[in-house]
């Protein structure tokens, strides 16, 4: 199979993908490099979920899961699944739903919350935990096959960049709400 992902390097030095570049060149009207630099962001970020749903998918549970199950285990105490939908960015009703495939699963379980009679925390169950464990070394293995030849600073540097460009739509996201205009 022919591989789809050819990039070429400009006269600078710098990858970019001809196809992006042939598509946008009449769509940008000026701004060509921000959205090739949008198309890069988008390629990575699938790059990034198609191993993680990969690895997940191929023991058992969704993507989705997987974080709320990497969330779990950081804690000693339960967390409310608005806490979890807020942490993951997602909706309570998708939250429930993760949470209820994973409580079948014997991965976690909902517990009182000892603060609030009327709430339920979410808590890693010793089984959850040994899933977390197992999932940790090939996670480890695949990322640094994600990120071969990124030296520490490039990681510094990536990482900067992209929670930059968080940071800027949620900006925009704030302020389209402010003038009642959907981001």
């Amino acid at each position: 199979m022919k591989d789809v992902h050819t990039y070429e390097h400009d006269p600078d030095g710098f990858l970019y993908d001809p196809r992006v570049r042939a598509a946008m060149t009449r769509f940008a009207n000026g701004d060509l490099l921000a959205f090739e630099a949008g198309a890069a962001v988008r390629s990575a970020s699938h790059a990034i979920e198609r191993m993680r749903a990969h690895g997940s998918e191929g023991r058992g549970i969704s993507a989705g899961a997987l974080d709320v199950l990497i969330r779990l285990s950081t804690t000693d105490r339960g967390i409310s699944i608005g806490d979890l939908a807020r942490a993951g960015g997602v909706s309570s009703r998708n939250v429930t739903g993760l949470v209820d495939t994973l409580e079948r699963d014997g991965l976690v379980r909902r517990v009182p919350d000892p603060e609030d009679r009327r709430s339920v925390l979410v808590e890693i169950t010793p089984a959850g935990q040994a899933w977390i464990e197992a999932f940790r070394k090939p996670s480890q293995l695949a990322m640094r096959a994600m990120f071969q030849g990124f030296t520490p600073e490039d990681l510094l540097t990536f990482r900067d960049l992209c929670l930059r460009l968080a940071t800027n739509q949620h900006r925009l996201a704030d302020h389209l709400r402010q003038i009642g205009s959907q981001p």
